[in-house]
């Protein structure tokens, strides 16, 4: 599954990186996040529980930021296990680019999915992806600037 978007952001680049890495932050903004918690120097642990169609479950992982600069861009990798739901790993390229008094935020994420969730088909994984990052997005554009975003996925 790849996924790529873009999302203009009400608040300067160095808010929007502080934000991106705040682990308080991110899970108040993930959907179905019900732990996120720093286990190391770019390394965080985290509890999500999700419904893909008929399949719920839930996902315990590990997620590691690398390639970073600050206060431009970084990747980040993980992968999470669903009992027999499945497994879910992948990465996102994260870019932020000033604009004025705004910021550009693109990602591009690849992810494989396998056991019960991938058997539910492309279609549906991806359409429930893009509403999760949908989701996503709109939280974060709020915490970082109290205002709504203006969102363009590809």
């Amino acid at each position: 599954m790849d996924l790529k978007g873009e999302y203009r952001l009400p608040a300067p680049r160095e808010t929007v990186w502080a934000a991106l890495n705040d682990p308080d932050v991110l899970r108040s903004c993930i959907p179905g996040c019900e732990s996120l918690e720093m286990t190391g120097d770019n390394m965080m642990a985290a509890t999500v529980t999700m419904k893909i169609g008929p399949v719920k479950a839930k996902f315990s992982g590990e997620v590691r930021l690398e390639n970073i600069n600050a206060p431009e861009s970084y990747s980040i990798v993980g992968e999470g296990k669903g009992g027999i739901a499945g497994f879910a790993k992948g990465g996102a390229n994260v870019r932020l680019q000033e604009d004025g008094a705004e910021t550009i935020l693109t990602y591009d994420v690849d992810a494989q999915v396998g056991g019960k969730i991938a058997q539910l088909g492309g279609r549906m994984i991806d359409s429930t992806a893009k509403k999760l990052a949908s989701q996503f997005f709109d939280c974060f554009a709020e915490k970082v600037s109290g205002a709504q975003p203006e969102a363009a996925t590809a």
